[in-house]
C-alpha cells in the first residue's frame, strides 16, 4: 500500500498475570487501532491488528499504518460580509482583523453561504502531522487504557506498569520511532526465551517479528499458535497412554500465558492416591500445579497427568521426576486432610461456625446457617419437599468450611461436604444438597437438579442477597463484590427452569423473618430494594436466551413476582407477537394508553344503557364474553391461549376507533367510553402491557 508501513510495538517485561494476559494484549490492539484510526493513520482498507503475548511480553503488529497523516483543510469563519464592508465596500476593521489574524489580504478570504446570511471564510490546505510524530502519544494512551486492576513501581523512577517493563520495540517498516515508555527507549532489539536465548535480537522490520523470535528465540508469540501447538502434544501424548486427558479452555488458556516454548511431559503418581475424593486430587493437579489430569472410558481419574514445561529439554525423564516428585507432596496433604477430616463428624463442625465470619454486620456463618435452616422449611413447605431433609440440609451446608481440605482447597466447599455426609451416613439427598446448593456458580452452568438442593439453593441465595441490601452492600457500576448480580440470576434460573411457582415477595418476606428472629429488622424499602435488583435480572437472562426486549419490558411493566409465572407470560407474548393482528393491536393498545393518560377515568363501571353507537356497543358485547372465557385460563396460567382470545378483538377494536369519537363533549358519554377503553386496556394487562412492543406492520 503506497505511502503505508507495517507498524510493530512490543513491550518486554517480567512475568505477566497469566489469567488475564490475552485482554491486555487483545485490549492493546483495540485501543492503538483506535488511537490511530482517529488519527487517520489507518487506511480505510486495512487488516486488523494482530496482537501477541507471552509472558514476558505484550506485541501489536498493524499491517498498515500511513507514514503521515492526509492533508487537511481547515476552515476559519470570520465576520458576516455585511459587517465586513463599508457603505464604500471597503474592508473594515473586523474584516482586516480577521485577515491579519489568518496572515492573508481580505481579498484572498473566500465567502461562506449560509442559511442565516454569507460570512468571510479562510479556507488553508495543511499537511498532515508525519506518524513518528504521532504514534508514541497514541501507543501511550493505549498503554493508560489497559485493564490492569493494580499498577506496580520499580527502580527509581515512577514509572507504573502490571509489571517491570525492560525493552521496547516501536518499528515502522526499518525505521524505529523515537519514544520512551515506562522509562526505556523504543529500539529494534527484541529477547527470546530467558533460558534457551537470552541474547538480544536485531530485527530489521516489522515482518521478521514472528519468525526471528521462533529461532533462534525459542519464542512462539503468537498466542492461539502456542495454544494449538500444546493441545497437539497433550493429543499425542494421551495417544499413547491409556486414558484421555481433561483439557479444559481455562486450563489451556493459563497454562498457555505461562510458557513461551511449551513441552508436553506425561508424569504419574501412586495409584493409592486414588482413594482420596477424586476432585481433590484433580484441584491439587489443575489449581494448584496446573495439570492436565487424565480419566478412563468411563470417566474415572487415572494415576496419571501432563504437565507443560517452557523448556526445550533432552533431559525428559529429570523433568518428569521433579513434577512428580512435586505433586506427590501435594496428594499426599489431601490424602492427610482427607484422613484427618474423617475423624470427626461433619455434623460435629457446626457449633465451630460460629468462629467463622459471615459479615461483620450479619453475624456469623453459624448464625446464617440457624437462618437457612428456617427459611428453607418454610420453602419447602410451601412445595411439597420434605422439610426435615432441607432443615438438616441446611444445617450441615456450610460446615465443611472448617474443615482441613476445604481450608487448602477452597474451591472444594460443597463437594467436600457431600463426602463426608455420605460418610457419616446422612440421607444421599442431604448429602447431594450440600454439593449443589451453590450451583448455578458462573454463567452456563447447570442448576441443582434435586428438589432438597434447589430449596437450599433458593434460601441461601435470598438470605445473602437480602442481608447485604439491608447492610448496604449493593452494587455500583461494574463493582459487585460479593457476586450478587450473579446470586440473583442463580436464583431466577432455579425456579424457572425448575419450575417452582414461588413468589418473591413471600419469599423475601419470610428471608426477613429470618433475620427478625436474630433481632435484625429488614424493613420494607429493603425487602422492596432487593426485589426490584432481582426482578432487574430478567433483561440479562432472557435477551441471552433470545427473546426480544420490548416483550421483557411488555410484562416487567405487570409487577410480576413470580418468576415462574413471567416466563409463562413471556413465552405467550412472544408467541402473540407472530400473529398477524399483534401489530394492529399493540398501536391499538398504545392509543388507548394515551388517551386514558391525558384525562381523568372515572371509576364507575360501564353502563351499557349509554353505549349508543354499534361499534362501542359490539366492543362491550365482545370483552364481556372474553371476560368470562379467559377467567379460567388466567387462573391457570395458559396465557398463551389468553392472548390468542384477545387477538379476537382486532376487527371489533379498529371498527371502534374508525366509528367512535371518545372526546365527545357530552361529559357522561365521553366518560363511559373512557371506562370501555379502560376495561379494554385491562384484560390486555392480565397478561402484559403490549404497547411496549415495537411490531412493524406486515
Amino acid at each position: 500500500m503506497i505511502g503505508c508501513k507495517p507498524l510493530l510495538f512490543e513491550l518486554g517485561t517480567e512475568e505477566l498475570p497469566p489469567k488475564n494476559l490475552q485482554q491486555l494484549a487483545s485490549t492493546l490492539a483495540e485501543q492503538l487501532q483506535q488511537n490511530l484510526n482517529a488519527l487517520q493513520l489507518l487506511p480505510e482498507q486495512v487488516a486488523a491488528p494482530h496482537w501477541y503475548a507471552t509472558p514476558r511480553r505484550l506485541a501489536v503488529l498493524l499491517p498498515a499504518v500511513r507514514n503521515k497523516q492526509p492533508m487537511v483543510l481547515s476552515e476559519r469563519r470570520g465576520p458576516a460580509v455585511t459587517a465586513a464592508f463599508t457603505a464604500t465596500g471597503e474592508p473594515s476593521r473586523a474584516a482586516q482583523g480577521f485577515a491579519r489574524s489568518c496572515g492573508v489580504e481580505v481579498a484572498d478570504l473566500q465567502r461562506l453561504i449560509t442559511d442565516k446570511g454569507e460570512w468571510l471564510i479562510d479556507r488553508k490546505r495543511q499537511p498532515g502531522k508525519k506518524a513518528s510524530e504521532l504514534v508514541p502519544e497514541a501507543i501511550t494512551v493505549a498503554l493508560k487504557k489497559l485493564p490492569i486492576a493494580r499498577r506496580m513501581r520499580w527502580g527509581e523512577g515512577d514509572a507504573e506498569f502490571v509489571r517491570p517493563v525492560h525493552w521496547v520495540v516501536l518499528l515502522h517498516g526499518k525505521t524505529v520511532i523515537k519514544g520512551q515508555f515506562y522509562g526505556i527507549r523504543a529500539g529494534r532489539k527484541t529477547y527470546g526465551h530467558r533460558f534457551h536465548a537470552p541474547e538480544a535480537i536485531k530485527l530489521e522490520h516489522p515482518g521478521q517479528y514472528l519468525q526471528a523470535l521462533r529461532k533462534p528465540g525459542k519464542v512462539i508469540a503468537d498466542f492461539s499458535a502456542r495454544r494449538q501447538k500444546i493441545e497437539k502434544q497433550i493429543h499425542k501424548l494421551t495417544a499413547v497412554a491409556t486414558g484421555q486427558a481433561v483439557v479444559t479452555k481455562a486450563l489451556l488458556d493459563e497454562v498457555t500465558a505461562l510458557v513461551e516454548w511449551p513441552k508436553a511431559i506425561l508424569g504419574a503418581f501412586d495409584p493409592e492416591f486414588l482413594k482420596v475424593p477424586a476432585e481433590a486430587l484433580v484441584s491439587a493437579m489443575a489449581d494448584h500445579q496446573k495439570y492436565f489430569h487424565l480419566i478412563d472410558t468411563d470417566g474415572k481419574l487415572l494415576p496419571a497427568f501432563i504437565t507443560i514445561c517452557n523448556i526445550d529439554t533432552r533431559s525428559v525423564a529429570q523433568v518428569r521426576h521433579g513434577n512428580e516428585r512435586v505433586l506427590r507432596a501435594r496428594l499426599s496433604d489431601a490424602r492427610f486432610f482427607w484422613q484427618t477430616d474423617r475423624k470427626h463428624s461433619l455434623a460435629s463442625l457446626y457449633s465451630s461456625l460460629e468462629s467463622l465470619l459471615f459479615h461483620k454486620n450479619l453475624g456469623s456463618v453459624q448464625d446464617k446457617s440457624q437462618r437457612l435452616q428456617q427459611l428453607a422449611v418454610v420453602i419447602a413447605s410451601s412445595l411439597g419437599v420434605d422439610a426435615s431433609l432441607c432443615k438438616r440440609a441446611a444445617m450441615l451446608a456450610k460446615c465443611d468450611l472448617n474443615t482441613e481440605m476445604v481450608g487448602e482447597f477452597p474451591d472444594l466447599q460443597g463437594t467436600m461436604g457431600r463426602y463426608y455426609a455420605l460418610a457419616d451416613g446422612e440421607p444421599d439427598a442431604v448429602a447431594e444438597a450440600i454439593s449443589t446448593h451453590y450451583l448455578p456458580r458462573h454463567a452456563g452452568d447447570t442448576i441443582p437438579t434435586d428438589r432438597v438442593g434447589q430449596v437450599l439453593a433458593i434460601a441461601d441465595k435470598l438470605d445473602t442477597l437480602l442481608g447485604l441490601f439491608a447492610v448496604g452492600e449493593i452494587p455500583t457500576g461494574d463493582k459487585d463484590p460479593y457476586a450478587l448480580r450473579r446470586a440473583a440470576l442463580g436464583l431466577l434460573r432455579i425456579m424457572t427452569e425448575a419450575g417452582l411457582a414461588l413468589d418473591l415477595e413471600d419469599l423475601l418476606h419470610n428471608a426477613a423473618t429470618a433475620y427478625a428472629e436474630q433481632a435484625f429488622v429488614v424493613t420494607g424499602q429493603v425487602r422492596m430494594q432487593t426485589r426490584q435488583f432481582i426482578e432487574d435480572r430478567y433483561p440479562a437472562l432472557y435477551v441471552a436466551q433470545g427473546y426480544p426486549g420490548d416483550g421483557i419490558q411488555a410484562v416487567l411493566a405487570c409487577q410480576v413476582h413470580s418468576p415462574v409465572d413471567f416466563e409463562h407470560r413471556l413465552k405467550a407474548v412472544n408467541d402473540f407477537r407472530k400473529r398477524p393482528e399483534a401489530a394492529a393491536l399493540a398501536a391499538a393498545n398504545k392509543r388507548i394508553a394515551n388517551i386514558l393518560k391525558k384525562t381523568t377515568v372515572p371509576t364507575t363501571s360501564v353502563q351499557a344503557a349509554r353505549l349508543v353507537e354499534p361499534a362501542e356497543q359490539q366492543l362491550y358485547q365482545s370483552l364481556m364474553i372474553l371476560q368470562r372465557e379467559v377467567r379460567p385460563l388466567l387462573a391457570a396460567g395458559e396465557y398463551v391461549e389468553v392472548l390468542g382470545k384477545l387477538a379476537g378483538l382486532r376487527g371489533v377494536i379498529d371498527r371502534f376507533f374508525d366509528e367512535v369519537m371518545v372526546m365527545v363533549d357530552d361529559l357522561e358519554v365521553r366518560n363511559n367510553r373512557l371506562s370501555l377503553l379502560q376495561q379494554l386496556a385491562a384484560l390486555f394487562l392480565n397478561v402484559a402491557d403490549i404497547t411496549h412492543l415495537r411490531i412493524d406492520t406486515p
